[in-house]
């Protein structure tokens, strides 16, 4: 945006104090505070953006479609964990710091390594895993109903913030984490789906769903509702009637 559509429409210059760190060659992290002409309906990527054009091209963070769909613009504001694009200037003081997500590798200034994540959502199976091959010439059908048992699950994008926020993922490196776990729920719970007892080999071990706490931090960061929270609660249940089922020699369950 050029420089006199912003100074034309300027409510207030607010400082933005952003995290910098490059580490091939910066021996510690550092801040740099840039002062910022800021319109009313901006958010706090728009200030990055605004940074980026005119005042410091260093500067690197991720960011795609400003519209809380891609999940890639995800940071620390003023401690908490957010999406930049729905994170209003309005809402914040005239100071705002900004770093990258928490608990997370940094590459580069405000961008995070999301390996672990990736990782993970390999782990744990996060695709569907047909419980009866469909016919060739038809569609895998599914009801209304069985979908809405899952849907709001399947809204996760990746974003990275119940990571940043999760206090057993940073105390923990190898924990599966909220994301990953929430999206094996996702699977489990997908009437088209037969690998529920595949994902709990890795949902139920030791850095599965036992080492989450409960905080529910993940769930009260999530940009879309997923309640990732709900959803380890959720299949700490569904492991222990397995396992009482399995003591019982009743098979496991489907």
């Amino acid at each position: 945006m050029p420089v006199s559509a912003v100074g034309a429409n300027a409510l207030r210059t607010i400082t933005l104090e952003v995290f910098r760190f490059r580490p091939e060659q910066d021996p510690l992290p550092s801040w740099q505070t840039y002062q910022v002409p800021c319109r009313e309906e901006w958010v706090v990527l728009d200030a990055l953006n605004y940074i980026k054009d005119h005042l410091d091209g260093s500067l690197s963070y991720r960011w795609s479609c400003h519209m809380a769909v891609c999940g890639s613009c995800g940071m620390m504001i003023n401690g908490k964990p957010i999406l930049s694009c729905k994170a209003f200037v309005r809402d914040f003081p005239d100071h705002i710091r900004v770093e990258p997500l928490g608990n997370l590798t940094v590459i580069r200034d405000l961008v995070v390594k999301q390996e672990r994540l990736l990782a993970n959502l390999s782990a744990v199976k996060s695709w569907l895993i047909p419980k009866t091959p469909a016919a060739a010439d038809e569609p895998y059908r599914q009801t209304p109903v069985q979908l809405d048992q899952y849907r709001h699950l399947s809204m996760c994008i990746n974003c990275l913030l119940c990571y940043a926020a999760c206090p057993q993922v940073a105390l923990n490196e190898g924990y599966l984490g909220p994301a990953a776990l929430a999206l094996a729920h996702r699977y489990n719970l997908d009437s088209r789906d037969g690998g529920t007892f595949e994902r709990m080999q890795a949902t139920a071990s030791a850095d599965g769903i036992w080492e989450c706490s409960f905080v529910g931090e993940c769930s009260e960061v999530c940009p879309k509702h997923v309640d990732p929270a709900g959803a380890i609660q959720q299949m700490k249940l569904a492991s222990s009637l397995d396992w009482f089922a399995r003591r019982l020699g009743l098979g496991e369950r489907s």
